[in-house]
This record gives C-alpha cells, structure tokens and sequence, in this order.
C-alpha cells in the first residue's frame, strides 16, 4: 500500500482509500483489480497531499492562497475516466469520505454548471444595479467558489453544452488560480471530451487548463463488473407483493450501487416531467407516475434522452376501464426498446396476461407489447453495441 511522504507530521491512515477498498473486496464480493487498486493508491495519494497542504486555521480558510507565492504549495487534482461498471464512482466515494476537509464539494458536473450560471447571472444583475464593479463575472464567481469548496469532485464529468464550454476554460483557469483542487470521473479521456461539439475551437483550451492542474488516469481493462451483478438481477416481478417490493428495492440498491439518490424535473417544450427517484443515469418510477399522466411519445423520448435505466413497480391489470394508461403503457415500452433502454418492472400479472380487454385497438397493439416485455427479459438486453447497454449501469 501506498505510504505517505515524511512531512513532519504523521498522518494518522496514509492509506484510507486503499484499505477501504481492500475491505470491500473483503466483505461485499467486490471482484479484486489491479488497476482499481492502483486508482485507490493514487487516491491516497491525493488525501495525504491535500492534508499537508490545508489550512492551518479554521479562522483562515484561504489565507494561505494569497500569502508569498513561493508559500503557496500547489495540488495535482485527478482526472479518472474509463469504461462503465469500472468502479469509478466507488472509487470517488471512498476517496471523498476520506478527503482531511470541510470545505469540499461533490456533485454531477451539470448540476455544478447550473450553479455557476446562475452565479453568472447574479452578478450581471448586480453590475445592473450598481451592487458590483467588474464587468467580467468570472473572477468574483470563481472566488466565491473557492471561497466555499477548496476541493471540487465531479461525478461523471461530460461536456454537451455550448454555454458551458464556451466558460469552462476562463472559469477553472480563475479556479486554479484560487488553489481549487479537482477530481473527475467521466467515461471520456479528456481529449474527446466535447467531440463534435459546436464551436468546438472555444472549448478546446479547457483541456490544456485541465492537464495542466490534474493528472490524467485511465481506469479500463474491458471489463463490466456492474454488469455481472446487474445480469443476476429480476427483471419482471410478479405478482405485487412485500416479497415483490423488496425485490425490487434490492434490484435498485445493486443498479445504484451506492450513488446518492435526488429528485429531479426534464424539462420538455416548457412543461416539467417530476421524476421523484433518480441516481446518476437510472431512474424508479410507479406506473401512476409515468402512465396515469398525461404524457405523450415526446415526454418519454426526454425521459429516455436523460436516463438509460429505468424501475417501474406497481403495473397493474389493464381493460377497458383503463385503456388510456394501456395506451401510455404501450408507448412507453415502444419508447424504451427502440432506445435500448434497460428495464426492471414489478406488475400484477405475466405480461401476457397485463392487458384483459377484449376490444379496441390495445388488444392488438398489446400483443407487440407483450413480445417486447419478454425480450428485454433475456440476459442480452439491450444488444452489447447498443448505448443504452453502456449507459445502463453508471
């Protein structure tokens, strides 16, 4: 295991990451890797570099970042990418549990840049009623930033949007420039990072700012372990039951695989879709929630743009009486097939036995349904080439 550098003082576990990720592999069928264990060593690494280099005071929080420049001790962040089922946000949480500080920030990289543009905005505003006197946001942004969060972990780091990449290069250079530290996971190297993006010229800068201030790890060796547990999971539960309830409750701690769950709103042409359980790409809905709205083929094909995982529990017995939701229902799972999506569902009955109307159009279109239920039960579903396959269990 990885030991810290003599500094003067000891530190108490030079080694938190890896001894944590030893005892996982120990005690929860975690698959030893010898590149996760090296990840881990990097890690501990990082910890121990991060608690020579805090604040000595509490009173004091950057003070030291403004001292004598030669004072000032400089920390190599981490960029990790690789593969999905890799481990790599296992690997972030043991490495931020163990983080020696107060002042860190942990979240989606998309949710970090929402925050910075609504900073943004806060300023022009300010500038507009005579509150602020620079005319560029991104320097008080940046220290109000640093002011918080010395440290910045990003889940699943990926870059799609032109207001963000037209900022991030100005906007972590100014951070850098405050002593923030920075680690990321994502499933790009940074090199790829925006590919084919509009105005791609203005991002591209952003990588040199990012090599620059953290080293660059990749975590691969081409194999899914997330996939092993997810293939071992029930994918159509029957009947509704406790036992069904707990089942999938265990399907949806193993998929989520310890991320934090949030709510969160899509948005679709100015209306919200409320998805109340969400964890990095998956998301848990009841039947109510997405078939006894009004929802049509454009709000599941947003719900499918954002996750690639999907739980819906509670699906009921269908007839005529209920034909709208079997109609939302069918659309639905068309939606979810063609996208390739991965889907565990409780229900009351096998899915040949869901739909018991004998009339209209649903008898027939539920036939097809029925033919899709089945085959996205099979253990190659969706097809290994398919995105939704890599998306699933990240």
């Amino acid at each position: 295991m990885s030991t810290a550098p003599h500094t003067g003082h000891e530190l108490v576990d030079p080694s938190p990451v890896r001894e944590a990720y030893e005892h996982k592999v120990s005690t929860d069928d975690l698959v030893a890797d010898p590149i996760q264990r090296d990840a881990a060593d990097r890690l501990d690494r990082l910890v121990n570099d991060l608690a020579e280099a805090r604040p000595a005071t509490k009173s004091s929080a950057l003070g030291w970042l403004f001292g004598k420049r030669r004072e000032k001790r400089s920390v190599r962040g981490l960029y990790l990418y690789g593969g999905v089922g890799r481990g790599k946000t296992m690997l972030m949480d043991l490495f931020f549990a163990h983080a020696p500080l107060k002042r860190k920030r942990r979240s989606h990289f998309n949710d970090f840049m929402a925050d910075v543009h609504d900073r943004i905005g806060a300023h022009r505003q300010a500038l507009k009623n005579g509150e602020a006197k620079s005319d560029d946001p991104i320097p008080p942004v940046a220290e109000q930033i640093a002011e918080e969060s010395w440290l910045i972990c990003f889940d699943e780091f990926t870059v799609t949007d032109i207001a963000d990449a037209m900022v991030l290069s100005r906007l972590f250079s100014a951070l850098f420039d405050n002593g923030c530290v920075l680690v990321a996971t994502s499933n790009v190297a940074p090199d790829d990072l925006y590919k084919d993006g509009l105005n791609r010229s203005l991002f591209t800068p952003f990588i040199d700012v990012l090599k620059a201030h953290t080293d660059i790890m990749e975590l691969d060796n081409g194999h899914d372990y997330r996939l092993d547990k997810l293939s071992a999971l029930p994918v159509y539960m029957t009947p509704l039951s406790e036992e069904t309830a707990r089942q999938m409750d265990r399907a949806w701690q193993t998929a989520t695989d310890g991320k934090s769950e949030d709510a969160e709103t899509v948005e679709v042409k100015g209306r919200t879709i409320e998805v109340p359980r969400t964890a990095g790409r998956m998301a848990r809905f009841t039947f109510d929630e997405l078939c006894n709205r009004p929802l049509g083929a454009r709000d599941y094909m947003a719900l499918t743009d954002r996750f690639d995982h999907f739980f819906i529990e509670g699906v009921p017995q269908m007839d005529l009486d209920r034909r709208n939701e079997a109609k939302r229902f069918i659309l639905l799972i068309d939606t979810l097939y063609d996208r390739k999506k991965c889907l565990h569902l409780s229900a009351a009955a096998p899915a040949s036995d869901l739909y018991v109307g004998k009339s209209g159009t649903e008898s027939f279109e539920f036939d097809r349904t029925v033919s899709r239920l089945i085959e996205m039960r099979d253990e190659n579903w969706p097809p290994k080439n398919a995105a939704g396959r890599v998306a699933a269990g990240e």
